[in-house]
């Protein structure tokens, strides 16, 4: 039996292709890249994930629903005695699918960004329906995990208000979602037309004193967990009970660069789910323990993981060690992946005081 390695789960990103056209996803509306990796392949990738001591394989797009060898590799995966887990937004799910699913036990989390107008917009005409016939069909089965709900802007709409929220967290609560992710969008590029869906940095401070207070109202029916790296300093402020213990083992903001990996479509490994701008190796010449120690002794990665490199606000904010902001919103929004996540409305403690120097 493999002993457990690093990372619990190795997410493969099946297929860059996509038929919708979500505002806040690099894969919107997109073909497939030239050189996807081909079926040997990725029943080599689980080879792989399965040596490296993951318990689960997770499946991510893209939309995957797309690939037309997913569940041969799914199949596999299984058989291998690896846990898996697929998200999807449902638009795609046919009958034959889903009993594939239900045959893999893979649990399915669905994302959804508010209420039957909001989504819609957002995502898509008949998201809404889709999502809510994926989160009823597979709770049934007993295969619903969470709801997965991305804060963005569409030219007037915004779901960074109250009531899709509550919306959203009302199903998780009748379905029996483990809990809600409330992400917040992380730029992919630097174009002004992924920025300007990004939201600003006072609706993210609303949004994380709103989820604060939501967290306390829920009390873990669901769980709301918050993937939005600035969350830890408004918790902390807040006076969270058992703050070290949450940070530590439930919360999922924390800026992961270099400290995780999954594999891009191409068989590349990627040190951020969101960050196609670095890659560290391809799965089809070096193993991915050879990748990951490769990761782990290199001298940019460490620069990067070392929160005492970081710049300008985020470099002298008293909350950095908690914090530290998100390391592919500063690339995107400054050119500079050690520099200020600027979507963060906090001003530090020195830069509050007179004559303090702001450089």
């Amino acid at each position: 039996m493999t002993s457990p390695g690093p990372l619990l789960i190795v997410p493969w990103r099946c297929t860059f292709a996509c038929n919708n056209g979500c505002v806040h996803c690099v894969s919107a509306c997109k073909p497939a890249v030239n050189d996807e990796i081909d079926t040997k392949t990725a029943l080599h990738i689980v080879d792989e994930v399965s040596a490296f001591g993951a318990s689960f394989f997770g499946i991510t797009g893209g939309e995957p629903f797309l690939r037309t060898d997913l569940f041969e590799v799914l199949d596999y995966a299984t058989a291998k005695g690896l846990n898996t887990s697929i998200i999807t937004d449902g638009r795609l799910l046919t009958e034959p699918l889903i009993q594939k699913i239900i045959k893999n036990k893979t649990k399915i989390s669905v994302s959804i960004d508010g209420g039957p107008q909001t989504n819609d917009i957002l995502r898509g005409k008949g998201a809404y329906l889709a999502a809510i016939q994926a989160i009823e069909r597979f709770q049934h089965e007993g295969l619903l995990n969470v709801l997965v709900y991305t804060f963005a802007n569409k030219e007037a709409l915004t779901n960074v208000n109250e009531a899709d929220m509550v919306h959203v967290l009302e199903l998780a609560n009748s379905f029996g979602a483990r809990w809600v992710v409330f992400h917040g969008m992380i730029p992919y590029s630097s174009s002004p037309d992924c920025l300007k869906a990004d939201p600003t940095p006072a609706q993210y401070e609303w949004v994380c004193n709103k989820l604060y207070d939501l967290t306390q109202q829920y009390n873990g029916k669901p769980g709301i967990n918050v993937y939005i790296p600035f969350y830890a300093r408004v918790a902390k402020q807040r006076g969270m009970a058992d703050f070290e213990n949450w940070y530590s083992h439930f919360f999922l903001g924390r800026c992961f660069f270099g400290k995780f990996l999954s594999i891009a479509e191409n068989g590349d490994a990627i040190p951020c789910s969101y960050n196609d701008a670095y890659r560290v190796g391809n799965i089809k010449t070096l193993n991915l323990k050879q990748i990951w120690d490769d990761m782990q002794n290199s001298d940019f990665f460490n620069k990067v993981k070392d929160k005492a490199n970081l710049k300008g606000k985020c470099g002298v904010c008293e909350y950095k060690v908690l914090c530290g902001g998100c390391r592919s919103a500063a690339l995107f929004y400054t050119g500079d992946i050690l520099g200020s996540d600027p979507r963060c409305g906090y001003v530090p403690s020195m830069f509050k005081q007179p004559n303090s120097s702001r450089s």
